[in-house]
């Protein structure tokens, strides 16, 4: 079973790719995976096996 999560982008004006880069890695870190951010949306949405 999956679950997911939904994330509000807060990037701020300076290094948004490097705050982007890392908010991506600190994910990653805890076991989710980037699924997609919905076209006009604010937001990344991850996924993850629930059972893990």
């Amino acid at each position: 079973m999956k679950e997911y999560k939904i994330v509000q982008l807060k990037l701020g004006l300076r290094n948004r790719v490097q705050n982007f880069e890392d908010l991506l890695n600190q994910y990653a870190r805890e076991g989710w995976v980037y699924k997609e951010v919905p076209q006009g949306w604010n937001s990344v949405i991850f996924e993850r096996n629930k059972n893990r």
